[in-house]
């Protein structure tokens, strides 16, 4: 048990004593030489991002290319791209703080159902379907698909607005994480952290688009791997074991070692239903699909970005947990605001403060690799939506094919630049900036996209009142105070409930 006295901690377990002890060691350690060979390695990923980006731009000769890169992604190429565009920063760094210092080991149900059902029930459910629809209709945007299956340009208007929106706060939490992990390594103010981050994935998108993001996705893939690996080891060996780390978490509160953490069993439901129901309807996941080469690499992309998941989403949510038993006011002051943990500020400072630094610096990369990859998706997607499905589709339907793909480089610049700038402006935590993000994008898509892949009963009619309706319902609990998770989770529900139930009435 551990009790708060002003801005100290006093440990009544020794088990949790010991392990502060071993992190304070750790802290006097830290040597410049640690920290040049990090701004050496960063220096490195970041040129060759750069080069990457520029080997796209010359394989990149259309909007086909520069979107879908010519929509014949291979098995692997497609499966890591799914999984390092699902987790990111938002992860390593809002999510798994947050709901490991609520929840406690019971995080671990966001991971489980992530990876069974945001990750293989969307490839087994919805992979082939996706390919063989977006074919035979000729799509290339969830946007167009809408229109084209309910026959309304209304439709396609509404998703363009929706994704440009609502993709800007996530990529914004996307940034917010970056630039927290930059500021606990680095000692760089945050705005700073910011800028850089802003920079370099506006050149890297800008140039080579979909080309540059498969090329680099599975070097990503693999980093992300192997830091996660050294994460789960090295977080143990501190801990003194896994059956010491849970002794502590269990010494400190209960409840954190229970199937259930101590917020509830709501508060839990609506996180795994938002993280692992939303990516049926994702943009930014479903384009994967369009992209993908065939059924056979479906299948074999299915099995391998399952194991990504488990691998990546189980270590996260563990490593998380742990942030009860390395962290309070004394050892990490710059975690905490008068006495309280800053959440967006625990995973950077445990990352830092855990990890021996002769290995920090892969840590650091496989949070970036996380991160470079999802903001890659984010970007992409809502360029497209403005390029291709509202300014191609309401305004200039003769535009070339290279004017399009010229405008498409032009918004990914403008949509990073947004972005940034609602991440300089610090408005919330990254949980509720994603939450309502993906609550939003999730409350109007997920009944009208699911629904019209698997069922030809339901109408324009139904679709439209289930995109209206389950974003509506959303936004407004959202705005008169319910949290971003569960005000998105239920818009989500109606959404799905309201168009076969609608469609039925008007036909």
């Amino acid at each position: 048990m551990v009790c708060f006295t002003s801005k100290k901690i006093l440990f009544l377990n020794p088990k949790v004593q010991d392990i502060t002890n071993h992190i304070q060691g750790m802290q006097s350690s830290l040597t410049a030489s640690s920290m040049i060979l990090k701004i050496i390695v960063v220096a490195l990923y970041a040129l060759m991002i750069i080069v990457i980006g520029l080997m796209g731009l010359r394989k990149t000769r259309s909007f086909n290319d520069f979107f879908l890169g010519g929509g014949n992604v291979g098995a692997l190429m497609s499966a890591f791209s799914y999984g390092t565009a699902y987790f990111s920063a938002v992860l390593f760094i809002g999510f798994a703080g947050k709901i490991g210092w609520d929840f406690g080991l019971s995080g671990l149900w966001v991971a489980f159902f992530n990876a069974f059902v945001g990750v293989l029930g969307v490839w087994a459910l919805l992979g082939w379907r996706i390919k063989k629809m977006s074919s035979e209709y000729g799509v290339a945007t969830m946007s167009e698909f809408l229109e084209k299956r309910y026959n309304s340009r209304l439709f396609k208007l509404l998703s363009a607005m929706v994704i440009f929106i609502f993709m800007v706060p996530y990529s914004a939490a996307v940034f917010m994480g970056l630039s927290y992990l930059f500021t606990s390594n680095f000692g760089v103010g945050y705005h700073y952290a910011l800028l850089f981050m802003g920079i370099i994935t506006a050149l890297y998108l800008s140039l080579g688009g979909y080309k540059s993001m498969t090329m680099i996705d599975m070097i990503f893939g693999m980093i992300m791997v192997a830091g996660v690996i050294v994460l789960f080891t090295s977080t143990v060996k501190v801990g003194g074991g896994l059956s010491n780390i849970t002794e502590s978490l269990s010494a400190i509160t209960p409840g954190l070692t229970k199937a259930i953490g101590p917020p509830g069993w709501w508060p839990l439901f609506s996180m795994v239903f938002l993280t692992s129901v939303a990516p049926f309807a994702m943009p930014q996941l479903v384009q994967k699909f369009y992209a993908i080469r065939g059924r056979n690499a479906i299948r074999t992309g299915m099995i391998a970005s399952t194991l990504f998941a488990v691998l990546i989403g189980g270590v996260a949510y563990f490593v998380g947990a742990t942030t009860r038993v390395f962290m309070n006011p004394e050892v990490t002051p710059a975690a905490f605001h008068q006495g309280r943990p800053i959440f967006d500020r625990l995973m950077p400072e445990l990352l830092t403060n855990v990890i021996p630094g002769t290995l920090s610096v892969l840590i650091l990369l496989l949070i970036l690799s996380a991160s470079m990859s999802t903001l890659a998706a984010l970007v992409l997607i809502a360029s497209s939506a403005f390029s291709k499905d509202f300014y191609m589709g309401f305004i200039s339907k003769t535009i070339s094919d290279k004017g399009l793909t010229m405008m498409m480089r032009l918004m990914s610049t403008v949509f990073v630049f947004v972005s940034v700038l609602l991440a300089f402006l610090n408005l919330d935590s990254i949980v509720a900036i994603l939450g309502i993000s993906w609550g939003a994008i999730g409350s109007f898509f997920l009944g009208p996209f699911v629904w019209g892949l698997f069922s030809t009963k339901v109408n324009r009619f139904g679709a439209l009142s289930s995109g209206i309706g389950g974003l509506a319902i959303c936004l407004i609990l959202y705005f008169i105070g319910m949290p971003s998770p569960q005000a998105g989770t239920i818009g989500m529900l109606a959404s799905l409930a309201i168009n076969p139930v609608f469609s039925l009435l008007k036909n």
